[in-house]
């Protein structure tokens, strides 16, 4: 498998799986690549429909230019607990970040939940966040007031009566009921936009579709995530020797 960066050309062949639908495993397969490198090239150059191959490249060109100095050699990231490949797991939370922004999330705030999604207990103090992520304490409170605004995690008080931020469980049960809530916000306000502009003109018409389709959709997400809620309280089914899905399987021969 080719290492080091991406070059022109491969970026061009990525544009075209794009183009032509193809998933990102698909593409990675023919570059002989792995899936996350691709996910983290196009979700950092305007994602899948916006992807353009020369401007990945000057910008990734741009980025080089303005990192910083590699670390000396001998140099190697922190062990990993339960035998984890520290290069892969730095790989991943790196591609999750990506992922979380290109939904919207900023940047500081996308790095700190995947900092905490990815740490076993789920819990991290304000100076283990700062460390992990090598930023400052005031990049960490902004992040971390930000997303307890959006219900993404929670605060509590250790033994030693310092704050930790934590993402759990119920925290992703939580955010789904605050963006169903959310949404039935804007229904409301979609439909008194009916009222003010009359419920037999175009601009009418199309605040009162807005408002049936976000209604649905809001009543589907509350519902959905009550229904759902046991399934983040179980225990994942173990798979058996040689199941596909186990740890670390590949899913082909």
């Amino acid at each position: 498998m080719p290492g080091g960066r991406l070059t022109q050309p491969e970026r061009q062949q990525i544009a075209l799986g794009l183009a032509d639908g193809l998933a990102y495993a698909e593409i990675a397969r023919r570059l002989e690549r792995p899936t996350s490198t691709i996910t983290r090239e196009v979700m950092r150059n305007g994602g899948p429909t916006a992807y353009r191959a020369d401007l990945a490249h000057r910008a990734t060109e741009h980025r080089a230019h303005r990192r910083k100095p590699a670390a000396p050699k001998g140099t190697s990231a922190a062990p990993q607990a339960h035998g984890r490949d520290a290069e892969a797991v730095r790989a991943y939370e790196e591609t999750l970040t990506t992922v979380m922004m290109a939904s919207g999330m900023p940047k500081m705030m996308a790095r700190v939940m995947a900092g905490l999604t990815l740490s076993d207990t789920g819990s991290l103090t304000a100076s283990e966040l700062s460390e992990r992520l090598q930023v400052s304490p005031a990049s960490i409170s902004k992040a971390v007031a930000f997303l307890d605004g959006q219900d993404l995690i929670r605060r509590e008080r250790d033994d030693r009566r310092r704050e930790r931020y934590v993402v759990d469980d119920d925290v992703w049960y939580q955010a789904m009921t605050a963006s169903a809530r959310s949404i039935a916000q804007i229904v409301e306000t979609a439909r008194q936009g009916v009222t003010v502009l009359g419920s037999d003109t175009p601009a009418g018409h199309r605040l009162e579709n807005v408002a049936r389709f976000l209604d649905f959709v809001s009543e589907s997400t509350a519902r959905a995530a009550e229904q759902a809620r046991a399934i983040l309280h179980t225990k994942p089914p173990v798979a058996e020797d040689g199941d596909a899905t186990a740890p670390g399987g590949s899913g082909s021969s």
